[in-house]
């Protein structure tokens, strides 16, 4: 029970109720007798205390007795400030800094003097450090852990038991690189606090090579912020804001899907061990819901009570100060006990403060100078406590308790998980020393740690090897057909009707249908087939074996059906003229196409050459439930100016394609024996152009389908090909097999005559004017041409039929 003295100075600075004169002065005279008589007894030095009972962190509920059993046992202790007997005067802030302005103003203009202001959460702390120095008072916090608060230019004369914020952001920047994540999201409760550890966690993890892809924060509803983070798809979410709003989050975080085996969650350490299985009337979730939502997440946590049983300053071990806790707390359940957590700490504030000041009586006496001479003017005592507190070093219930430059607490990490409902330690980290203790003990809801965001599986689609294997088939049957046109062209060069239809001519057709056929192949070769290196030259096989496929064989048939029109379709041109038609025109003509072909082709690989370009696709959700995105990607040949080559290329082709079906058109009637085959190029000439203009604004549209453009494309070329072979030299092929029978019968008829002629001699015949034998020649010479007029007539009706046909 507090003292008279002590319960009238309460009443009274609390202004809540008259204090009558007599009580008043006997109190007055207590003081001043304990002050100026100290043989009497000890004279007491005050400590102002806000202790948050409730509120965003109700830490006040277990720091308030702790506080109270170090005073307790310091009070007693004679080697510790023997002469002076601590009292602590609190007051409940609420964590309110409105209400810790009116508290603090009740601290500061209400007797007795205090010598040292103990805050607790950190809103409250910020308010009464800065302000402290106005009346050079030290400030030590049990329980405030704002990063901000490591300004020393803007709190100079402030400490904390509680280490800073920012101690956990090592921490969680190497479970970041430990788990291999590189982006990361946070959420935070807007205050000063938050803002500050985030800013501190923003500057690490960019050091660290670590992404911050969404950054959300809210004031006091949360469900925004949640929603944005579902929709960015966040991953790896750092939470930081006070309990009560924890339970609000995790609400929403429910309601929003957001959790389970995709989703890692980083909190708090401090809150209650239940936090999530107390019923709070600000949300509408129920207990089983915020335990499956909260499962798994990872907590960062100072340590806060020293894990070896070694006896500190107080003599007693973290076990034995748990226990009395325990005792002075009424059996109370400490889950549910706010600041039951950082209740050490608030045990070890007063200790420090204890023997810092009990390390001052010595200086100050030396100097003439006594603790109880403190007042708010009095500079050289508040700067002895300051220097004894800034050397403080001492085993405390938390652990060895020292402050850096900034008087923050250094102290060790722990790293919790929530696994079955209850937080399981997988870990510890020291800062100083950057080492990372890990048990192994960590559990996922899947098989490893999630992936940092949806991964995206890059997978090139490549060209169906069946169908590449069937039209290759085609394409290598064609240039086998092409070489047997060719071998047998160039073998009956000689024959007449071959030697009119310009057989160099046709041979340079033959040679560009194999070329036009082999370009076939390297259409079907991809990536499947070549390394990325290899693939420009791949290109280039394409677009040269095409080019000069095209024209050499449309070319050479275009140059015939060109000259045709120019000689034969001119009403006024000699006959004598229409007879002669020499060679070499048409060879240059030949030759001129295709040297305004390779000069254009060299002009495009010298100015802007073909290289590997990739097309990107929407990504594909793979089958099952897995976290993964397929993303198919697509090789082809490209230029910077692509679309400008080939709009030049199609459109000179397209020119020469459209003037082809015109002369093949006009010459259709034509008769000449100079060029015997132009009706059969005229065909080809048909197919060869209405392919063409058909295949190349397809493929176009169909570039980014590999199957269905090279499909099109090769089948395109294969059947131009074909057909062009068939009409052309298929003809010859059935005319130069009629000529054999018709010389084979020839030689046979011959054969029989010498024999009869023979056999009249040998029997004695008289004279080889015989009239009956004259009579039986002419009747075998007539129905041997009979015969042969018959076979050219079937070749006239097939010939015109497969006109018909075309």
């Amino acid at each position: 029970m507090p003292t008279m003295a002590k319960l009238s100075w309460q009443h009274h600075s609390r202004g809540r109720r008259l204090v009558s004169t007599s009580y008043f002065v006997l109190a007055t005279l207590t003081l001043l007798f304990s002050w100026s008589c100290p043989v009497l007894g000890k004279k007491k030095l005050y400590i102002g205390a806000l202790f948050p009972m409730s509120g965003g962190w109700p830490g006040g509920q277990a720091c308030l007795p702790a506080a109270q059993m170090a005073l307790d046992l310091v009070n007693k202790r004679t080697d510790i400030l023997p002469d002076y007997e601590l009292e602590l005067i609190y007051y409940d802030s609420m964590c309110d800094p409105g209400e810790a302005t009116k508290l603090l103003y009740d601290l500061l203009y209400t007797e007795p003097i205090k010598i040292v202001l103990m805050p607790g959460c950190s809103s409250v702390s910020t308010l009464v450090a800065e302000a402290a120095r106005m009346w050079n008072l030290i400030v030590l916090s049990y329980g405030s852990s704002s990063p901000a608060l490591s300004n020393r230019q803007r709190f100079p004369t402030f400490f904390r038991t509680h280490p800073s914020a920012t101690l956990h952001n090592p921490t969680r920047v190497q479970l970041f690189q430990k788990w291999k994540w590189t982006k990361i999201a946070t959420i935070q409760q807007t205050t000063e606090v938050f803002t500050s550890t985030l800013d501190d966690l923003e500057q690490r993890v960019k050091e660290a090579g670590i992404e911050i892809s969404v950054r959300q924060s809210f004031l006091t509803d949360p469900a925004v912020a949640v929603k944005n983070l579902k929709r960015q798809d966040a991953r790896i979410i750092v939470g930081l804001f006070y309990e009560t709003e924890a339970r609000k989050v995790f609400c929403e975080v429910y309601k929003e899907k957001l959790y389970g085996k995709k989703y890692v969650w980083f909190l708090i350490g401090w809150y209650a061990d239940n936090w999530f299985k107390i019923k709070d009337p600000s949300i509408n979730c129920t207990v089983e819901q915020m335990t499956e939502a909260v499962e798994g997440h990872v907590t960062t946590e100072i340590v806060m009570l020293n894990p070896e049983t070694v006896r500190g300053a107080s003599n007693l071990t973290s076990q034995e100060f748990l226990a009395q806790l325990m005792s002075k707390l009424g059996g109370k359940n400490p889950e549910e006990t706010g600041g039951f957590q950082e209740a050490p700490l608030a045990y070890d504030a007063v200790w420090a403060l204890a023997l810092a000041l009990n390390k001052t009586v010595g200086p100050l006496k030396a100097k003439g100078r006594r603790l109880e001479d403190f007042n708010y003017n009095n500079k050289d005592i508040t700067a002895e406590i300051y220097r004894a507190l800034n050397t403080s070093s001492f085993e405390g219930v938390s652990g060895h308790v020292v402050f850096d430059a900034q008087g923050s607490r250094m102290a060790w990490t722990l790293i919790e998980q929530l696994q079955g409902g209850s937080y399981k330690k997988i870990g510890y980290f020291d800062m100083t020393k950057g080492n990372l203790s890990w048990y192994g003990n960590d559990r996922w809801i899947g098989s490893d740690p999630p992936a940092d965001q949806t991964v995206v599986i890059q997978k090139f689609r490549y060209l169906s090897q069946k169908l590449f294997v069937s039209v290759s088939v085609f394409a290598g049957l064609g240039i086998l057909m092409g070489i047997v046109c060719l071998t047998f062209n160039i073998y009956n060069s000689n024959v007449r009707y071959i030697q009119n239809s310009q057989p160099y001519l046709n041979n340079m057709t033959a040679v560009g249908c194999m070329m036009a056929l082999a370009a076939v192949f390297p259409l079907g070769i991809d990536g499947l087939h070549v390394r990325n290196s290899q693939f420009p030259v791949v290109c280039q096989f394409r677009l040269w074996l095409l080019g000069l496929g095209f024209s050499l064989a449309y070319g050479s048939m275009f140059t015939k059906i060109w000259w045709v029109h120019t000689v034969f379709t001119k009403k006024d041109e000699k006959k004598d003229k229409r007879k002669h038609l020499e060679p070499w025109k048409l060879y240059a003509t030949v030759g001129v196409l295709l040297v305004i072909d390779i000069l254009s082709l060299m002009i495009w690989q010298i100015v802007d050459p073909l290289h590997i370009t990739v097309e990107k696709f929407t990504k594909e959700a793979p089958k099952g439930d897995v976290d993964q995105l397929i993303e198919p990607l697509l090789q082809h040949c490209s230029s910077e100016k692509m679309n400008t080559w080939l709009g030049v290329v199609y459109g000179y082709k397209g020119l020469l394609l459209l003037l082809g079906i015109f002369l093949a058109y006009e010459t259709k009637s034509v008769s000449t024996e100079k060029i015997n085959d132009h009706r059969a190029v005229g065909m080809a000439i048909y197919n060869v152009s209405v392919l063409c203009m058909i295949t190349a604004p397809v493929t176009m549209i169909l570039s980014s389908k590999q199957d269905a453009s090279f499909a099109f494309a090769s089948l395109a070329i294969i059947f131009s090909v074909y057909i062009t072979l068939v009409v052309l030299f298929v003809p010859k092929m059935w005319c130069n097999q009629c000529q054999q029978r018709r010389q084979m019968r020839r030689l046979i008829t011959r054969g029989e005559w010498q024999s009869d002629q023979q056999e009249t001699m040998k029997t004695g015949s008289s004279t080889n004017n015989n009239d009956e034998e004259k009579s039986r020649q002419l009747e075998r010479e007539n129905k041997e041409l009979q015969k042969i007029i018959q076979e050219v007539l079937c070749h006239l009706h097939f010939v015109q039929h497969t006109v018909e046909d075309v």
